[in-house]
């Protein structure tokens, strides 16, 4: 009698199901391309198809089981990835790279290996909770799953740069909006005196990565937030003000980065008549009319000069999070690959705080003020030692939220996100404080 193969375990699952997503985010671009480089920061799109399998296997070599090295050098080829800060660029080529072949063998060699592996991992005595090599193992899982889910995402990214004709656009979507509302979208609320809560325990039996661990309190005095991300519409009244132009917007830093690069606007607006012409909007896969009531994306420098020229500032991530306190912030919003594109900022009136602040989750990271630095008593993996800690370097900020391409299981209230002030490209916006 034959016996249907046991379920794996529901970490194992979760992993596969990840793959699933980034399997299907290559196959959108057409193979021919897969060699570009849409950003320059970033490594050739070839890269991310061997770095996913590799880290996986990297990942688990000698940890949660034992995999024989088949390919030590793709190994290290595919190892890690990369952030300049300082304006160094890669300047390799697409001949410096294995063939399309070699990589994909690799990375169904790799997979195939960890896969005989995990198959027998449905017994809760080597995965799961009750002991130190159980929650080891369900540790090492996690951070599988969630590496690849923020790829998923940051792939997007970059794949939103990417010329339209070097992608599948058949998963072209209707766009969602109600057009210019003013007033409406632009209103504050008040947030009284109180806590925030960052971070989360150490023995609280939650996974979380290194920079979420321990739990800091922060007294925060009263304040006023926006209801809602700050608008595209809003945004187009800065650049129509000539905010790109005046200087007392601007940081040092940030100026000088925007007259170096020759910034003018958001990374993905264009207007064909430089004089007279509407503004565009490049989606994941179209060109289309601005719609007015998306939230922006754009960088921390933008941001910052935006409400500088507002008599605003960005929030703290005291104040986010204290905004955030009472949303239910895996209920209804644009997040877990549900959409390609924005939504417009009160499209999810469910997803709101209890001080009425609306979409915090989903639809948009949020950029703030803070720069991102270790929690108390922070201790990095052993395992990826360099994750955060590479990263407490005062050149990066934190963002807090989520966007229409991060997956639920990212939305807890403790995840920390963070990018450098002038990376154009990530899916975040905003919202001011006073």
């Amino acid at each position: 009698m034959n016996r249907d193969p046991a379920p794996h375990h529901p970490l194992v699952q979760r992993l596969i199901d990840a793959r699933q997503v980034t399997d299907a985010l290559f196959s959108i671009v057409k193979p021919e391309f897969l060699y570009e480089r849409p950003i320059r920061e970033r490594h050739r799109i070839v890269f991310y198809i061997g770095h996913l399998e590799a880290f996986d296997r990297n990942l688990f070599d000698q940890r949660l089981c034992d995999l024989p090295a088949f390919d030590p050098r793709l190994d290290q080829l595919f190892a890690f990835g990369i952030d300049p800060v300082d304006g160094g660029f890669p300047t390799d080529q697409p001949g410096d790279w294995p063939s399309l072949d070699t990589v994909r063998a690799y990375g169904s060699r790799a997979r195939e290996q960890i896969d005989r592996e995990l198959d027998a991992l449905t017994d809760s005595a080597r995965v799961g909770r009750g002991g130190t090599q159980a929650d080891a193992s369900e540790q090492l899982l996690n951070v599988a799953i969630e590496h690849r889910l923020m790829h998923a995402e940051t792939l997007a990214y970059m794949l939103h740069q990417l010329p339209l004709e070097q992608k599948v656009t058949d998963l072209r979507e209707p766009v969602r909006t109600r057009g210019e509302r003013g007033g409406e979208l632009s209103s504050m609320v008040g947030v009284p005196a109180g806590a925030a809560l960052l971070g989360m325990p150490r023995d609280g039996g939650r996974f979380g990565w290194d920079n979420e661990f321990g739990e800091m309190r922060v007294d925060v005095p009263a304040f006023e937030i926006d209801r809602y991300m700050v608008t595209n519409g809003a945004f187009r009244q800065f650049i129509e003000a000539g905010g790109y132009r005046e200087r007392e917007w601007w940081s040092d830093n940030d100026w000088a980065w925007r007259q170096a690069e020759q910034i003018e606007h958001p990374a993905c607006w264009s207007r064909p008549d430089e004089d007279q012409g509407a503004w565009m909007l490049r989606t994941m896969f179209d060109e289309v009319p601005l719609p007015l009531d998306w939230p922006v994306y754009v960088s921390h420098a933008e941001a910052s000069a935006y409400a500088r020229w507002t008599g605003k500032a960005l929030p703290t991530e005291a104040q986010w999070q204290r905004a955030a306190q009472g949303a239910p912030h895996a209920a209804s919003g644009n997040f877990d690959f549900r959409s390609w594109d924005p939504q417009p900022v009160d499209a999810y009136p469910d997803n709101v705080s209890a001080f009425g602040v609306e979409g915090q989750f989903g639809n948009g990271w949020e950029w703030t003020s803070t720069l991102f630095d270790a929690l108390p008593g922070f201790e990095a993996f052993p395992f990826y030692p360099g994750y955060s800690a590479n990263f407490f370097d005062g050149q990066h900020y934190v963002i807090k939220g989520g966007s229409s391409r991060t997956a639920r299981c990212m939305l807890r209230p403790a995840f920390r996100n963070w990018f450098q002030p002038h990376y154009q490209h990530v899916y975040a916006g905003f919202r001011c404080v006073r």
